[in-house]
């Protein structure tokens, strides 16, 4: 199995390149900066034609969409124990979490933060608008989940519903509520950050604006 991740610092691709430095992958990172318009060069379209982040080329297959990626990976990595066995119980809330994530936050948040770009810049305030509401109704949906004190959103070990979670939730560190605001969530957020895992991730990415606190 080869894997080559094209990645934008704190991007949609930052879950898969968070899964892949947990799992002990191994992968061949290449930086699209989406901030200098790197992901509209003709040789980086050749791959992924919607200009967007991530591509994971799979034994030299070009794949994309986050979530899809996190679950395939999940799939074709048993060991790494990131998803639940498909014959748990839990096996069930990990699909439910996943779609829920990619089908009602992702496009929220795209809403929130391109809404007037990618509609009628004068709807735009409209959009932001309902945008917001989806988003933080999210959050409270995930603040009431985790308000039994479970350490992960699905079962007893971190999953790939986790990666993709804390990712959407560190989107939200410039919305007037941010997701840390809410007080179970504030609690994960801290313990997720704190995994090595993450810290590599951010040193890898050059991000150093949503970290724990230095103790």
């Amino acid at each position: 199995m080869t894997y080559t991740l094209y990645y934008s610092p704190g991007a949609a691709s930052m879950a898969v390149h968070w899964m892949l430095i947990e799992a002990g992958i191994p992968f061949e990172a290449r930086l699209i900066d989406i901030d200098t318009g790197a992901q509209r060069d003709p040789t980086y379209l050749r791959l992924n034609p919607e200009g967007r982040v991530p591509t994971l080329v799979i034994d030299g297959v070009p794949r994309h969409e986050s979530a899809a990626l996190l679950m395939l990976l999940a799939e074709r990595h048993v060991d790494a124990g990131l998803a639940p066995d498909l014959e748990s119980p839990d096996r069930a809330e990990w699909y439910e979490l996943m779609v829920f994530l990619a089908n009602t936050v992702l496009p929220a948040m795209r809403d929130w933060f391109y809404a007037d770009s990618d509609g009628d810049p004068a709807g735009a305030e409209a959009v932001q608008a309902l945008a917001r509401r989806r988003i933080e109704a999210a959050w409270d949906r995930l603040d009431a989940h985790l308000a039994d004190d479970r350490a992960w959103l699905v079962g007893d070990k971190l999953s790939t519903v986790d990666m993709l979670a804390v990712m959407l939730m560190r989107w939200s560190r410039n919305m007037p509520r941010k997701a840390i605001a809410w007080p179970h969530l504030g609690t994960y957020i801290n313990r997720l950050r704190a995994m090595p895992s993450f810290v590599e991730l951010n040193a890898r990415e050059g991000l150093t604006d949503w970290s724990n606190p230095a103790s």
